[in-house]
């Protein structure tokens, strides 16, 4: 089914088309990349999905009665939300249809002939059938799983909503909408703010939701688990592939090969036609090749793919260092709770570490301890012979918001810098033209962060310390930071969620968590593998630790060695099956009790019954779940 579709769709700023003469359409459960560079209209485009824009020309239709839901990056809350209430609000059409299932339970009560009755006990079949659908009688459970995925310890569930950082508001705003659940979701760079487990749950569960969504995101390994189709928006066109990321890039490969192929295939066909008329245009055989010069005027020209090329960067030559670039020893660090603690580390010249873990467990704290910006609780840190240090910080803080661009790329009281030099530094990060003459804080979160990666880049600095420099950036971008990260001859210390970035980039992770640090020799997927082999290990340790009985004495069953991990705690099959009777026994006496028409006099208690009736359905399903496990693991 058709949700939405749009033709000949436009949008211009200042005279300037954003994009034009678009057409698509999403379809009931596509679950769609929306891809291209910074500035191609990505975010205007969701915009006037979520009808918070208009197009200037063209059409979009939408089906009636389709709910469309766009995430809120700067939410504003009110001084009496909390992080529960703002997170169920997301639930007001199934707290509207509750109430509409109250107002037909009072209909039929109320109903003075068969016909109003049959009226208003179709109208509440429907509701209930609706509320049904949507899970309505676990929302308690719902809104639980969905901030405890988000990161929300249990705790902060009264806590002020607008007493949380800016990440963390940015997350509620992402749980508020998945409770929702709409019927086209537009998810405009959801993983930012998310370490890489809470993204890994997210991506878990967008994957198994049935409502179409449409996803912008420079997150790689995002879009590969998430999505089932990519739109690469680029110079105002939107070109469609199937499938993930991956098999998006491989497809976009193919094609430009093909088209390259067939353009110099018809050029060398026109280069024989031109020929010919040049040698026959005057001769014996001028008519021929007038003819050849028709057939040369019907020829539509084929075109190559419409390449997006990224910014070059690099970094340039520098100074060599030492061989050991840092080196700390016993180091400690604790604010609120212990970060890190007699952590020994030696980061040595040439390598690009990266440093990964959950949100807050100390990753820029410990790249600061390492070059002078934060003092430890303990321990000691030496920079080598030589070491020149250059600093990325997370919030762009070194660009100063009232400076121009290129004053504030500048090296500090370098007077061996000019203007000119500055520029084609910017136009290498992809920044060129008026927008250097601007102020750092007209730039968009994608020209900032080039800028800051320009000015770091400036300093000359053969140590680059880099807090999350993927931000803002797209994927093209991405790819030119990279290459210019491989390419550098100093050394690289990196904190960053993006896992395909560190894959790229790393030859070592520092991994921290739980107040410890971890050097893991190799990248991302390295670390996968060996995550999982640890695991099992860890699994296979516990099943051979639990004691076997012996010949002549048989071990209880709450000492047997369960080959299956068990989800639920150990119970005898028969105290379960006498709960599930009684359940059974209550959800009869329901029934039977919602069958009679004169319980639909007293609306609220209908409504009462019919979700204790629901709760109890939901409890015997997991009963039965539990004394089959427990007949299984028991026995």
């Amino acid at each position: 089914m058709i949700l939405v579709s749009a033709n000949g769709l436009g949008r211009q700023f200042a005279g300037d088309p954003v994009f034009s003469e678009l057409k698509f359409e999403v379809r009931t459960g596509e679950r769609i990349g929306l891809v291209g560079p910074n500035g191609a209209g990505k975010t205007t485009l969701m915009r006037i999905l979520a009808a918070h824009d208009k197009p200037d020309y063209g059409s979009l239709y939408s089906r009636s009665g389709i709910r469309i839901s766009l995430l809120r990056q700067h939410p504003d809350f009110r001084s009496d939300e909390t992080l529960m209430s703002v997170a169920r609000s997301g639930l007001a059409s199934v707290l509207e249809l509750q109430r509409e299932l109250e107002e037909a339970a009072q209909e039929m009560g109320e109903a003075e002939d068969d016909a109003e009755r049959e009226r208003a006990t179709r109208r509440y079949a429907e509701i209930h059938d609706r509320l049904e659908h949507q899970d309505a009688y676990s929302v308690d459970h719902r809104v639980e799983e969905i901030l405890t995925g988000l990161g929300f310890p249990t705790s902060d569930f009264g806590r002020q909503a607008r007493t949380f950082s800016g990440g963390q508001q940015s997350r509620l705003m992402l749980a508020k909408l998945l409770l929702e659940n709409p019927d086209l979701m537009l998810l405009d760079e959801p993983s930012n703010h998310l370490d890489i487990e809470t993204t890994s749950w997210l991506e878990s569960y967008l994957s198994r939701q049935s409502v179409a969504m449409v996803v912008v995101s420079h997150d790689r390994y995002f879009l590969d688990k998430v999505v089932t189709k990519i739109w690469e928006l680029h110079e105002g066109q939107i070109s469609a592939y199937p499938g993930n990321y991956s098999h998006y890039w491989k497809l976009r490969g193919e094609k430009a090969k093909v088209m390259e192929r067939q353009a110099e295939r018809q050029q060398e066909k026109i280069a024989d036609l031109e020929a010919y008329i040049r040698k026959y245009g005057a001769g014996q055989r001028a008519k021929q090749a007038h003819d050849r010069e028709k057939k040369l005027a019907r020829i539509e020209r084929v075109e190559t793919m419409r390449e997006i090329v990224g910014p070059v960067m690099g970094f340039g030559e520098v100074d060599r260092s030492g061989d050991i670039v840092i080196e700390a020893r016993q180091l400690s660090k604790s604010f609120d709770k212990p970060l890190f603690k007699d952590s020994n580390l030696s980061i040595l010249r040439g390598q690009c570490v990266g440093v990964m873990g959950p949100n807050g467990s100390g990753k820029s704290t410990l790249i600061k301890t390492l070059i002078g910006r934060e003092k430890p609780d303990a321990g000691e840190v030496k920079l080598g012979h030589k070491v020149q240090v250059g600093y990325h910080d997370q919030g762009l803080e070194s660009l100063a918001p009232d400076t121009t661009v290129v004053r504030a790329v500048w090296p500090d009281d370098d007077p061996d810098w000019v203007q000119g030099e500055i520029r084609d530094l910017l136009a290498r990060f992809g920044l060129s033209g008026e927008i250097v003459f601007q102020n750092v804080g007209q730039l968009s979160g994608g020209e900032k962060a080039k800028a800051a990666l320009a000015r770091l880049s400036a300093t000359g600095a053969n140590l680059l310390v880099m807090d999350e420099p993927t931000n803002h950036l797209d994927i093209w971008s991405c790819e030119a930071l990279e290459r210019s990260i491989r390419e550098f001859e100093g050394t690289v210390l990196v904190v960053s969620h993006d896992r395909y970035f560190l894959n790229q980039v790393a030859d070592r992770l520092i991994v921290l968590g739980n107040g410890k640090t971890r050097v893991i020799e190799g990248d991302y997927e390295t670390y996968q593998r060996i995550a999982q082999q640890e695991a099992e290990t860890a699994a296979a340790k516990a099943r051979n630790a639990a004691p076997l009985p012996s010949a002549s004495t048989e071990a209880s069953p709450s000492e047997r060695t369960d080959r299956k991990k068990r989800k639920y705690p150990y119970r005898k099959p028969a105290d379960l099956e006498r709960e599930i009777a009684e359940v059974e026994t209550e959800v009869a006496e329901l029934e039977d009790l919602l069958a009679q028409p004169g319980v639909w006099r007293d609306a609220i208690k209908a409504v009462e019954l019919q979700r204790r009736h629901g709760d109890l359905k939901v409890s015997l399903a997991n009963l039965y779940e539990y004394w089959e496990e427990a007949l299984e693991l028991n026995s």
